[in-house]
């Protein structure tokens, strides 16, 4: 099915399925979302499952007939997969090939032989930032924790004054840059450009990972002083490999579907004419799908080959790249079902409807709706797609650059405060060797520091474009 076809077919049920009143509509809201939270934290139960039986409970509670309800949910699950679920697929192969060709090892050892001393954590935060590009949040973890642990032994510094630089790095780009699921997700619910979210995501993220990264770096580690748990360091993916990619085709391969969408959003300001010949190239070449596979394609020779990997093992590699991410596929998906069934029940247009009365500014709305259902289910997916699907009618009347803010204000707000119930929380805890303490002192309130920098930049942002 094409993508045309599946946003007419979301169209087609983007009909209220109640007509129930806002005071019925908000108390099913929150009954939906309390479920959900209940479903996660308290009987530990998939994501998916939490999600999909939310997604059930929010039409009963509003008083939709069910098989109306169930529509909705597969019309919006259906046309989010379409919309994301072959871009997540296409970066998560592109990650593997850079993972396993040890083309990471690359990049990690290049930066860090130039780096030294006071230098040491923005060259952290530099590593982790480029990587993150195209992984994922909790593959950047494994993949970097080598590299942080043993930086902060060989050289003797804090694990802190390593460490928050490169875990700073790696939440800024899982939270602000397509092409990962959150913003992704995000991008198709409120229908943003990505390639101005992309740059203007970029310009929001480059201050934030400072202050967030090197800089708080210096007092997590008067915070919290303790050493790189030796029992923690694994071994590295280019320890067997007899050869692995040059620095400069690696980093040119990982920014290459990064230029392409960018070139994209700046040809379509410079010609802004649909039927010129060069724009025309370029919204074919700079679009998400076929930026991402020119990577993926590049990669098998540029990482792959370069490794000395024969066709069976960059297959083999590929197929690897995608087992994990069923998961990932499937929450975005059921999230994207909760998301229509909000739209559908008339949820979006009663939040339309009430903040016309508030003084409170949109993209405010969005940032805090956000971290609320982050606090609550711990899931920074969760979050940003929840809160896209409520605050999208908002975004009808907003300017394109305004459109892309909201996907920011999303994505900064999904960050605030990662606490026990965020999985990602207890990876941290774990490959650091921290108390829970120690972990929320550094962990927490770095997460936090993201969000209200990102979301007060996306603020300023917001009154000069």
């Amino acid at each position: 099915m094409t993508r045309l076809s599946v946003e007419m077919l979301a169209a087609d049920t983007v009909e209220p399925i109640t007509s129930a009143g806002h005071a019925q509509l908000g108390i099913a809201v929150l009954a939906g979302i309390a479920v959900i939270v209940l479903l996660i934290t308290q009987f530990k139960l998939h994501a998916f499952l939490a999600l999909t039986i939310g997604s059930l409970a929010l039409g009963a509670f509003a008083g939709a007939p069910l098989d109306k309800t169930i529509t909705s949910f597969t019309t919006g699950l259906g046309a989010t997969v379409a919309g994301v679920g072959v871009l997540i697929a296409l970066g998560a192969i592109l990650g593997k090939l850079l993972a396993d060709s040890g083309g990471a090892d690359q990049i990690v050892d290049t930066i860090l032989a130039k780096a030294g001393g006071r230098a040491m954590p923005w060259a952290m935060v530099l590593i982790a930032s480029v990587i993150g590009l195209p992984l994922f949040f909790e593959v950047g973890i494994v993949l970097l924790i080598p590299v942080v642990l043993m930086v902060a032994k060989r050289g003797n510094y804090s694990l802190m004054r390593i460490g928050i630089p490169a875990l700073a790095g790696l939440s800024v780009m899982h939270g602000l840059i397509p092409p990962h699921p959150g913003p992704l997700v995000a991008i198709d619910a409120v229908k943003a450009n990505l390639g101005i979210t992309l740059a203007l995501g970029v310009l929001v993220a480059i201050p934030t990972v400072i202050i967030a990264g090197p800089l708080f770096s210096k007092v997590a580690a008067r915070w919290v002083d303790v050493p790189a748990p030796d029992r923690m360091i694994p071994t590295r993916a280019s320890a067997e490999l007899d050869k692995r990619p040059g620095f400069g085709a690696t980093l040119a391969t990982m920014l290459l579907p990064v230029v392409l969408m960018l070139s994209k959003a700046l040809v379509d300001i410079i010609v802004d004419d649909p039927t010129h010949m060069v724009q025309r190239v370029f919204d074919v070449v700079g679009s998400p799908l076929i930026a991402l596979l020119a990577a993926v394609i590049v990669g098998m020779f540029t990482l792959g080959r370069a490794a000395g990997f024969t066709k069976d093992r960059i297959s083999t590699t590929v197929e690897k790249s995608l087992a994990p991410i069923a998961g990932i596929l499937l929450i975005v998906g059921a999230g994207g079902g909760f998301k229509q069934t909000l739209i559908d029940s008339g949820v979006g247009q009663m939040i339309l409807d009430i903040s016309k009365d508030w003084s409170i500014p949109a993209l405010l709305l969005a940032w805090l709706i956000a971290v609320a259902i982050r606090l609550a289910t711990g899931s920074a997916t969760v979050a940003t797609i929840s809160a896209a699907g409520l605050v999208a009618p908002l975004a009808a009347d907003m300017s394109t650059a305004h459109t892309s803010l909201l996907v920011l204000a999303i994505g900064a707000g999904s960050l605030f405060f990662s606490h026990v119930n965020d999985a990602g929380f207890w990876l941290v805890k774990e490959y650091f060797g921290l108390s829970v303490g120690q972990t929320v002192k550094t962990w927490s309130v770095m997460e936090t520091i993201i969000s209200v920098v990102a979301g007060g930049l996306v603020l300023l942002l917001s009154l000069v474009i």
